[in-house]
């Protein structure tokens, strides 16, 4: 509509201008014609690979502590807080010793990571995943954002749902097509997989080993890919579009939304009222 109404860059809504520049991309590179020489060619695969590359280095010392995290909700806690802020989180207040560890320690490097939380409801996240164990698992969605360490971040998070009983099966949400230039595909997911799987275990053990077990949770359908166009079009998160709106509802039992653009989704990129609850 914005386009039959003649509105411009300055004009139109700052999401749908951004995911706009970017599908009209996608159809001058001829992305979608099996003709063209652009057919299925992401432009941003140098710049994904690059963060692939670098990834291993942060990587390992989380993954290292990825296999020590308790299956309680404090464990949900620190997952989660894996994801959201990756290499940012403090690991030098990790216990040496997990298993004769206060819990307290596990409070403290929760509260490291949460000082530039705007809104925490971690505490009903991990009363929810309890529910979710209790019940022998639930099917879990990670609407996921950017390729490399980002992507790395959600598949320790995806591992830990699964190892801990929590999720049964995991569908990561992924973009239809390249976009916003880091954001992942299936295709980014499956490489990350794989180039984990084939690290020196020499210096990357642990992320080697994870690798292997991601492989065998892509074979088993433990994990699932699940491409769609909603998530590269600028709708507003209740304007879901089917059949994915029906999907989700009907069979996801918990979803982890990533990303400034899902963020904008979930607000539906108004401008709200400072003081308006979430």
């Amino acid at each position: 509509p914005f386009v039959n109404n003649g509105d411009t860059w300055l004009s139109a809504p700052w999401l749908v201008t951004e995911f706009y520049v970017y599908r009209l991309l996608m159809q001058a590179l001829g992305y979608w014609d099996p003709e063209s020489v652009g057919y299925k060619y992401d432009p941003f695969t140098k710049q994904k690979i690059a963060g692939l590359l670098s990834s291993p280095g942060s990587a390992e010392p989380m993954f290292s502590k990825l296999k020590t995290l308790p299956k309680t909700k404090e464990g949900v806690k620190l997952a989660s807080a894996f994801a959201l802020w990756g290499n940012k989180m403090d690991l030098s207040l990790w216990p040496a010793d997990v298993s004769n560890s206060d819990i307290d320690i596990f409070s403290s490097i929760l509260a490291s990571a949460s000082e530039n939380l705007l809104h925490d409801d971690s505490s009903a996240l991990g009363d929810h995943c309890e529910k979710l164990r209790n019940q022998g698992g639930g099917n879990v969605d990670i609407i996921v954002d950017n390729a490399g360490f980002e992507l790395v971040t959600d598949l320790a998070l995806a591992q830990y749902l699964v190892e801990s009983g929590i999720a049964k099966t995991i569908t990561f949400q992924l973009k239809s097509h390249p976009t916003f230039v880091s954001d992942a595909l299936e295709k980014d997911l499956i490489e990350t997989i794989e180039h984990y799987s084939k690290l020196d275990v020499a210096q990357y053990p642990n992320s080697q080993a994870c690798g292997k077990l991601w492989q065998e949770y892509i074979k088993k359908d433990v994990w699932k890919c699940n491409e769609n166009d909603f998530w590269v079009q600028p709708f507003a998160m209740w304007e879901m579009t089917e059949p994915l709106r029906t999907d989700m509802r009907d069979r996801c039992d918990l979803a982890f939304v990533k990303g400034d653009a899902n963020y904008r989704r979930l607000l539906g990129d108004r401008n709200w009222d400072f003081t308006s609850p979430f």
